[in-house]
């Protein structure tokens, strides 16, 4: 059997392991269950003989805290770039305002922009279908991940979701690098891009584009909602996919679910600089401290954090005793099924894997990691030619109100921003919610206190400037009309860079 999870890719410039022989990672035991599976991952990787310099480094609930909001300390980033592998056990960002979580602030800041989920079925050993060998590619620093969000009315709440070409383009190219450097015969691109044109439609788009130098390898494109119900049904169809960051998210628990057990969930979080591996599932307090949780899905990630260190027959020995380990019926709670001969703790587990060292499974196919190069990050994330600068014009304005008269009646707003306007700019639609209610709306719409009002220019005054928009903010103002939020429209070579309201 082909490796399940193999070689992930190291920017140009890795460890010099002949000047240091043992390899040096970074290590985060994490909050709740974190602890109890990290002495349960390193007593593995010890009785292994995989030697290891660790630095441990404070991260996750006793930060925050501190006063630390993001569950980090400041020094901690010089060591992470200098040890440039992480192990990280789940952690718990605490509940309430001002909390940053960690796990994405950790992406983001350090350019972990490739999410490595592998799901895989381990039947008839454990419940879950017959052929399931599926790895997801998330994207894993844009979208709603962003976390910019605003409060605008009383009554509204605003999250952008931002997707960027450059953002795109690295990861179409890793999925597909990847899946040729694996063997994988086909990617299947999720996204939502029959409603969300413009975000989604650039993802789908580059996915296609980069598709074009990678002819070998077969694609396909479903909207997210049926694809997610097809892996729920039919997981032996998908091979790879590549999906936006929340999508992906979403996906990946999804089919460690249909997989068998969320808790033999691993994951890799890969950039230039950083490679970090940890857990899919959370840090579960409500199980803290039972000797009850299950260390699989950290110790396949483990798995995968020695086959990025090239430490390949490690990485063979771990795997296949676990897998050995299940087959014998050794099963923690949370994967007790019919075969189940012993249902264990986390300790008892964790040494019935150490004692298998060296074993092969007999029912389920043995793993093997071959030497293969590294992806090259360096050329996946290398920009590519920057496209010829459009022609950008200013058409118009959307200039979002808080507008909570009794009636909620668009035409007596309409009434008073076509009165301020005047002479300026006009008013062509106002939405609610994204739907237009004027002109021509109709009494079942409802409404809240929250109003898209979009201005264009005029026909006997076709050009526009942002002075144009900073006039008609200050007539507003004038009338004490409560404007939240402005979003210039532009047109790029003719071509309209907005959306349209719904029923316009």
């Amino acid at each position: 059997m082909d490796a399940i999870i193999p070689n992930f890719g190291r920017a140009s410039t890795p460890v010099d392991k002949s000047a240091d022989p043992v390899p040096k990672i970074a290590l985060a035991r994490g909050d709740g269950i974190g602890p109890e599976i990290t002495d349960a991952v390193l007593s593995i990787l010890d009785a292994a003989g995989v030697a290891l310099d660790i630095t441990e480094l404070p991260m996750g609930e006793a930060l925050y805290r501190a006063g630390h909001l993001s569950g980090i300390a400041d020094d901690t980033w010089s060591a992470l770039r200098k040890q440039r592998v992480l192990l990280k056990a789940p952690l718990t960002t605490p509940q309430g305002g001002g909390y940053k979580s960690l796990n994405v602030t950790l992406r983001k800041r350090m350019g972990l922009f490739a999410n490595v989920r592998p799901c895989v079925s381990y039947a008839p050993v454990l419940d879950g279908p017959a052929h399931m060998d599926t790895v997801i590619v998330r994207e894993n620093e844009e979208d709603t991940y962003a976390g910019i969000e605003h409060r605008q009315t009383d009554e509204v709440m605003q999250c952008l979701k931002l997707i960027t070409r450059p953002g795109c383009e690295r990861i179409s190219r890793y999925a597909f690098a990847y899946a040729r450097a694996n063997g994988r015969r086909k990617i299947t691109c999720l996204t939502k891009d029959n409603i969300m044109k413009m975000t989604d439609g650039l993802f789908h788009q580059v996915f296609l584009e980069t598709a074009k130098d990678y002819p070998e390898i077969e694609i396909e494109h479903l909207i997210v909602d049926i694809g997610t119900a097809r892996l729920a049904t039919k997981p032996e169809r998908f091979d790879v996919i590549l999906a936006p960051n929340l999508y992906g998210d979403i996906l990946s628990d999804v089919a460690a679910e249909v997989a068998g057990s969320i808790g033999a969930a691993p994951s890799a979080n890969i950039g230039k600089s950083l490679a970090m591996f940890e857990a899919v599932h959370g840090s579960a307090p409500d199980i803290a401290g039972q000797d009850l949780a299950n260390p699989s899905g950290f110790l396949l990630s483990a798995v995968m954090m020695l086959v990025h260190m090239g430490l390949n027959r490690a990485a063979e020995r771990v795997h296949n005793a676990w897998l050995r380990t299940i087959e014998d019926g050794v099963h923690t709670a949370d994967i007790a099924c019919a075969g189940t001969q012993h249902k264990v703790g986390t300790v008892a587990f964790a040494r019935g894997v150490a004692n298998r060292l060296g074993e092969s499974p007999k029912i389920l196919r043995a793993i093997s990691y071959p030497e293969r190069p590294p992806l090259d990050l360096d050329a996946i994330t290398r920009p590519s030619e920057v496209p010829p600068t459009r022609q950008k014009t200013l058409v118009g304005v959307d200039v979002f109100m808080h507008w909570n008269e009794p009636e909620r009646d668009p035409e007596a707003l309409a009434q008073q921003l076509r009165q301020a306007a005047e002479g300026l700019l006009d008013l062509q639609v106002i939405t609610n919610r994204g739907v237009k209610v004027w002109p021509q709306g109709i009494p079942e719409t409802f409404r809240t206190d929250h109003w898209r009002c979009r201005f264009v220019a005029r026909k006997d005054h076709p050009v526009i400037t942002n002075m144009d928009v900073i006039l008609l903010m200050g007539r507003l103002e004038q009338r004490h009309l409560d404007f939240v939020k402005t979003e210039q429209l532009y047109k790029f070579d003719g071509e309209p860079g907005y959306s349209l309201a719904q029923g316009q």
